[in-house]
């Protein structure tokens, strides 16, 4: 991997940010250069919320990602939004329970992970964001448990610790899908 820009999309409160922030650490425990750029609506919650991430070998010029390799669109209006920009031959992960159309290109990978009803199924009706990272780690072929863990470390605070292992099983859900 030489450099992967990455726009993960949402609305606010599904946990947009957090999987990006994951990302970000797990760069950063794999000793790459990162970016993590946030971006929400005034509302928050429920609102859109989006984050950009670029990992790379080399220095990050700028955290600005206009063409991502990986989209990962976690609600219709953000496929609607970002598909168009995606760069021939990118992936776009869809999370298929809340978006029920198909991407319209034919130049990218596409993945539609039914993150929203697994989480749900699964007894951790907050955690399809951690779905669909671990499916996106599989399909970067980089789902490595040691800096899975020690990224987990870093952006669960001390206060959810007991969170790591429900985060870690829903990575590993993804990762199967």
């Amino acid at each position: 991997m030489s450099t992967k820009q990455m726009l993960f999309s949402g609305f606010g409160g599904q946990g947009i940010l957090f999987a990006g922030k994951f990302i970000a650490y797990k760069g950063l425990i794999d000793e790459k250069q990162v970016s993590w750029l946030p971006s929400y609506g005034p509302e928050m919650r429920g609102g859109t919320a989006s984050c950009s991430v670029i990992v790379s070998d080399d220095a990050v010029g700028s955290p600005i990602v206009s063409k991502p390799d990986v989209l990962i669109a976690m609600n219709l209006p953000s496929l609607d939004k970002f598909e168009d920009n995606v760069a021939p031959g990118g992936m776009i992960i869809a999370d298929s329970t809340l978006i029920e159309r198909k991407v319209k290109r034919d130049d990218v990978k596409v993945f539609y992970v039914p993150a929203t009803r697994l989480a749900s199924e699964n007894g951790m009706p907050t955690l399809a964001n951690m779905i669909i990272v671990g499916k996106l780690l599989k399909e970067l072929d980089d789902f490595n448990e040691d800096s899975v863990n020690s990224s987990l470390k870093k952006v669960i605070s001390a206060k959810h610790a007991d969170m790591m292992e429900v985060n870690l099983k829903a990575m590993r859900i993804g990762a199967e899908c």
